[in-house]
């Protein structure tokens, strides 16, 4: 498994009006987790998308611990849990400051070609990029 850090402030814009960041904001969140997971390997979403692959989102689950507020700066941690045949699997964990665990989530992403929009492997060197980080070796 391969994990990576980055870090965000939240913006005024993100709040609602109790207060608290909007719960819809946790997706771009953890797209900036994941596209940074992906950099940190040498990869882009620029990159796979020359190389004629997208990689839409398949589904998503989200659990909110405690809220965040205006100015927090969050660490988000993003693990690339598993590739499944077509299928990424990220996960996150979101945490203030403090080091308080905010917010868990995760995310399956699938590797589609653009021309056809069908399923497709994902790209080799990302396979040995990721084999580096493997348990079992």
């Amino acid at each position: 498994m391969f994990t990576s850090q980055t870090q965000i402030r939240i913006r005024y814009a993100e709040t609602d009006k109790m207060g608290y960041v909007y719960y819809g904001n946790y997706a771009q969140f953890y797209e900036v987790g994941r596209v940074e997971a992906l950099r940190n390997l040498g990869f882009t979403y620029k990159k796979l998308e020359e190389e004629g692959i997208m990689l839409p989102v398949y589904d998503m689950q989200s659990k909110f611990f405690r809220p965040a507020f205006y100015d927090d700066l969050l660490t988000i941690e993003t693990t690339i849990l598993a590739i499944r045949g077509a299928r990424i699997i990220f996960t996150y964990k979101l945490y203030r400051e403090n080091h308080d665990l905010i917010n868990e989530g995760q995310t399956t992403l699938v590797f589609v070609n653009y021309k056809t929009r069908t399923p497709c492997p994902p790209p080799s060197d990302l396979l040995e990029a990721l084999a580096k980080y493997s348990s079992k070796g």
